[in-house]
């Protein structure tokens, strides 16, 4: 009996903290480049707001064999490109995740992503306590950013 409720208050706690940081984090303008046939590389972008210190660590998606979390910026006149472990998510502050800064990577497609059609993304964050939680994105695809 005691481990059937144990069981039941640690899945409770997750439920919880899923739904309090769905709260705090908030995603808006969120976009998919959409690719043509043999393309095998694209961008996802949005905002993120977080209401306390957070962090973006990571995405998935079940189109990509590989999805990371990238920079792009400017180093010796040449535009660089490189993964990171995770972006801040400073309270309160917004975040964008666009063409030519921060996004994330979606590399290995599955499949050509059209314009129109839709993307499901996760994104996993950690709040400033370590605490993980994970928001599910149903992402629009589109040649450039709405």
């Amino acid at each position: 009996m005691k481990y059937f409720t144990r069981l039941i208050a640690l899945t409770a706690s997750l439920v919880i903290a899923s739904h309090v940081a769905a709260q705090t984090v908030t995603i808006s303008n969120a976009w998919v480049r959409a690719t043509v046939q043999g393309q095998k590389a694209t961008g996802a972008f949005m905002t993120v707001t977080s209401k306390e210190n957070a962090k973006l660590l990571s995405a998935s998606t079940p189109v990509a064999g590989i999805v990371e979390i990238h920079e792009m910026k400017m180093e010796n006149d040449v535009m660089r490109m490189k993964r990171v472990p995770f972006i801040d998510l400073p309270a309160g502050q917004t975040v964008a995740l666009k063409p030519g800064g921060f996004h994330v990577m979606l590399m290995g497609l599955k499949e050509p992503l059209p314009a129109d059609s839709h993307v499901q993304l996760t994104l996993l964050f950690e709040d400033a306590n370590g605490v993980k939680s994970q928001q599910d994105l149903h992402v629009m695809t589109t040649p450039k950013a709405p």
